[in-house]
């Protein structure tokens, strides 16, 4: 597990995965047997490593990724670290024959994204990529509600993510700097055009064209130093995608905004026979039946309290940690060969969205989003 160190492979791979499927007694097969996870720890910082691995009770750790590539019980090989340096941890984890499972972008450009999945093709080994929105509860009862038919028709989908990170001089920032720096593979079209692809593709059909606006509202920020630097990459973007079907989605996506909504990322989703809201965990339907008729009249204050007109849509059933959820997937995928879908082609897909959304913006015109094949 390369990048454990770091806030995402620390928190959601390390200790809310891996961890607490060992903390559960590993995974059970249909033969009685368990799949039990043996993490080896790898960092940059030996100190900071040391410290994870002792806090834990974990033995296996080091700083050396070839080391631990060469070990013979290492099956897998996980990455978190910053994008710049993903793909030659990969590429060295393919060339050593293991299995891979890595954080998104997997790569900083379409063309090393799609040498990554060939190459990993090509050597016969497996591949994952985490694509954890998908295992929300807002947006697994949301794809139930595609999958039962209940909006007829989809004809939109309005999403909006972010919140205001701090510039990080009066409060710390709550996102490392490198996110803002375009030469570190930051930018939130790189970071959230990703998710957005694997989101639309998963729930309503694939992106066909893209159009965006990005913006760098932040221009200076304050580093984990203290020291002021020029913030080089996109901290907003507007998109409107096209999707199969005549869909049409628009996404913004923000480090600059403050939020005035119920969940931190939220999605409306109209059809012909329903609408819903769907964020993190919650969801809201508004069926063709129950719908209210609205009035237009901006000279009385409105005595509708529309968001009471909504119903929420219940679990019905335990939702565990997304992050967690996916690592099961793949561990049983590895293993037992079991069935997976979001190997590194998927995620070239959302690197691909990403490269093209940038063009779009600095060309100001719609582009295309052809099928991606090895």
């Amino acid at each position: 597990m390369n990048g454990v160190t770091g806030r995402m492979g620390y928190n959601q791979h390390l200790l809310r995965s891996v961890l607490a499927i060992r903390d559960q007694g590993g995974l059970a097969t249909a033969d009685g047997t368990v799949i039990w996870p043996e993490p080896v720890l790898i960092g940059r910082n030996e100190d900071r490593i040391r410290a994870i691995a002792e806090q834990h009770g974990l033995e296996r750790w080091t700083t050396d990724v070839a080391k631990a590539l060469a070990e013979p019980d290492v099956e897998i090989y996980f990455d978190a670290q910053v994008t710049s340096a993903r793909k030659e941890g990969v590429l060295a984890a393919i060339d050593a024959g293991k299995h891979i499972y890595c954080e998104k972008p997997t790569a900083e450009s379409l063309d090393d994204a799609l040498d990554l999945a060939r190459q990993a093709a090509a050597a016969g080994v497996k591949t994952g990529v985490v694509q954890d929105k998908l295992f929300l509860p807002g947006l697994r009862k949301l794809k139930r509600l595609v999958d039962g038919g209940f909006f007829g028709r989809v004809l939109s989908v309005r999403g909006e993510f972010g919140y205001w990170v701090f510039e990080g001089d009066w409060q710390p920032a709550q996102r490392p700097s490198w996110n803002y720096r375009a030469e570190q593979g930051g930018g939130i079209v790189l970071d959230m055009f990703c998710h957005w692809q694997y989101v639309l593709r998963d729930i309503f059909g694939p992106v066909r064209s893209v159009q965006a606006l990005t913006a760098t509202h932040i221009p200076e920020r304050v580093d984990e130093r203290g020291l002021p630097y020029a913030a080089t990459a996109d901290d907003a973007a507007y998109g409107i995608f096209q999707l199969d079907n005549g869909i049409v989605a628009q996404i913004n996506s923000s480090w600059a905004t403050r939020v005035n909504r119920d969940e931190l990322v939220e999605f409306h989703v109209d059809g012909t026979e329903g609408s819903a809201v769907a964020g993190l965990r919650h969801c809201r339907v508004q069926h063709r039946s129950i719908t209210p008729k609205a009035v237009w009249n901006p000279d009385l204050p409105s005595p509708v309290d529309f968001r009471a007109q909504w119903q929420e849509v219940p679990d019905n059933t335990a939702f565990d940690n997304g992050f967690k959820e996916q690592w099961e997937l793949f561990l049983r995928h590895v293993v037992l060969d079991e069935p997976w879908h979001w190997d590194l082609l998927a995620g070239a897909r959302g690197v691909q969205l990403a490269e093209l959304g940038l063009k779009s913006a600095a060309e100001g015109r719609r582009i295309a989003v052809p099928e991606l094949t090895l």
